[in-house]
């Protein structure tokens, strides 16, 4: 892959701002689009990297945990501008639908609309998207019957046992397996490229990631402090999230909803809410935090929810060569990978499905949403507003 000339000076940056802050209030419809979107932007229309590099960027984004938009993102503003740019392209791209979603936590928590029809519409809208979502992943992820298997002891593992250590484990012993078993794969020639980041900064952001998932912890349990603990909380999250934002729900349901710190009706409308917005799905953090602890908390929960993707994109970038190569890598994340189907269809089934669905007439608009996003493509806000007007409107019969 060539390497992209780096442009410095205060002119980038600013050009970086703006235009990812255009994508951050336009790209509706999920991390493929999000990816769709920046290869219109910045490969066709502005040139600033040929297609090749963009291909090798979005599949180590994809390789890694963590949202895969937000990490080609990342990755386009360090090699436009550094490691600056990659700030400034990532804040730009988050920050509307960290906004949007902080003011509808503000509305939620203020006014006394817990138990109105609407709020039970998108918790319906939670249903149809997710499944939607597994579909299209299991498709590509568990194509064969080995990581069929995957996904049923991932399932079976995640719904017996409810916690978010149990969910590690699965992931954990999904790699393992997937290491050990997943050695015969098709030859295809070794790719090579070059990022423009030292491996001496990038040993640090790594060494940072993991001292981080495993201090955290202890600082939380022996300081008893609420912010401390809500940043480990978010920050493991971020950290285990294989397969697409989508995942981040049932990690983040098992590490708030348990413990009481927010209901699983809010939890639930957050995230129905969260798909009319524009932008990365992982901003649902900004709307928990917010329903947890104000706006100060949606900030602190959206720092530590995105930290990991940048530390580890920052991070894998010159390394990258010699993980996609490695047979015995590439057959761990392909056993992780067929473990979030499991995880997914676990978290499908409890709490959208049984806190959501309790009807025939809740079923019926489950349908129509589905259908609706599935069938006749139409944009995720529409999906949204539907659900929205339907369960107000089933409050009527």
């Amino acid at each position: 892959m060539k390497k992209i000339k780096q442009n410095n000076g205060f002119k980038p940056l600013l050009e970086l701002l703006l235009i990812s802050t255009r994508l951050g209030l336009t790209s509706f419809g999920g991390p493929t689009a999000h990816l769709g979107y920046f290869y219109e932007e910045y490969v066709r229309r502005r040139k600033w990297m040929d297609e090749k590099s963009y291909a090798d960027l979005v599949a180590l984004a994809q390789f890694l945990p963590g949202p895969a938009s937000s990490q080609v993102g990342i990755g386009i503003g360090v090699m436009r501008a550094g490691v600056l740019g990659g700030l400034i392209s990532f804040i730009g791209f988050t920050l509307p639908s960290v906004i949007a979603l902080t003011f509808f936590a503000l509305l939620l928590t203020s006014s006394d609309i817990g138990n109105a029809g609407w709020i039970h519409g998108l918790k319906i809208v939670a249903v149809a998207v997710v499944a939607h979502a597994i579909i299209g992943m299991a498709k590509n992820l568990t194509p064969d019957l080995k990581r069929k298997a995957f996904a049923l002891f991932a399932l079976i593992g995640t719904l017996l046992w409810q916690s978010a250590v149990t969910q590690i484990g699965v992931i954990l012993i999904a790699a393992l397996f997937g290491f050990l078993l997943f050695t015969q794969q098709d030859e295809v020639e070794e790719a090579s490229s070059s990022f423009p980041i030292s491996k001496k900064v990038s040993a640090l952001c790594l060494l940072l990631f993991i001292s981080l998932l495993f201090i955290l912890p202890i600082i939380s349990e022996l300081s008893g402090s609420y912010w401390v603990a809500l940043f480990d909380r978010f920050y493991r999250s971020g950290s285990l999230v294989f397969g697409g934002g989508h995942v981040v729900l049932p990690l983040l349901e098992q590490e708030l909803v348990p413990s009481g710190w927010i209901s699983e009706e809010a939890f639930l409308a957050g995230y129905g809410a969260t798909q009319a917005v524009p932008g990365p799905l992982f901003t649902f953090a900004a709307y928990l935090g917010t329903v947890m602890k104000g706006w100060q908390g949606g900030l602190v929960a959206t720092f530590a929810v995105f930290l990991p993707a940048f530390l580890l994109i920052l991070g894998a970038l010159p390394f990258w060569d010699d993980l996609r190569n490695n047979p015995k890598i590439k057959g761990a994340i392909m056993g992780v990978n067929a473990a979030v189907i499991g995880i997914l269809i676990s978290a499908f089934y409890f709490p959208i499905w049984t806190t959501s669905i309790f009807t025939p007439v809740d079923f019926a608009l489950a349908a129509i949403l589905f259908s609706m996003l599935a069938f006749w493509k139409l944009p995720p806000w529409i999906i949204v507003l539907t659900g929205a007007i339907g369960g107000a409107l089933m409050t009527l019969i």
